[in-house]
């Protein structure tokens, strides 16, 4: 009976070990504000973002699929510059995810390490971004509002490239 009662403790404790490592986190935990922690070229030493080196990068990812990015750097004179990058959807269903229409990249390559950290692999380049819980809407609004305006309408981009880009 004891050595019953001892197996049945190893096999519960093993059940829970198991299930602790294999848990994930939930695909809707990637919802809200997020910025580029650190980065790291392959072959080449990590860096630092943010107050490390005036420059990170902002993701917004909206519960139905809107998707945002930026770079923001920190001038010389102490100025925050945000340079609009891209504007459109992304898709994170199961662990699979995919943005801007791009193909799905491998669940290994776009991971949730927990509720507010996620690393990615970006062509050669592994990435580490952190949620940011405590940042208001209003500046999450304005960043997004800005990377729309990267989307140039098709009516100026036409007349830019026959005034501007016009070959002599």
């Amino acid at each position: 009976m004891k050595k019953m009662f001892l197996a049945m403790i190893v096999v519960l404790m093993s059940t829970n070990w198991m299930s602790a490592q294999t848990k994930t986190v939930a695909d809707k935990e990637l919802i809200g504000a997020w910025t580029l922690e650190w980065m790291q070229y392959d072959g080449e030493k990590k860096i630092d973002c943010g107050a490390a080196n005036s420059y990170s990068s902002f993701k917004y990812y909206g519960a139905d699929g809107e998707y945002a990015c930026a770079e923001i750097g920190l001038t010389k004179g102490g100025q925050v510059v945000i340079m609009p990058h891209e504007y459109g959807t992304y898709s994170f269903k199961n662990g699979v995810y995919s943005e801007m229409g791009r193909p799905a990249v491998a669940p290994s390559d776009m991971k949730l390490t927990d509720k507010t950290h996620f690393q990615g692999r970006w062509m050669n380049r592994t990435e580490a971004w952190v949620k940011q819980t405590e940042m208001p809407e209003e500046v999450i609004r304005y960043i997004v509002e800005r990377c729309k305006q990267q989307n140039t309408p098709e009516d100026v981009q036409q007349f830019l490239k026959q005034k501007v880009f016009k070959k002599p």
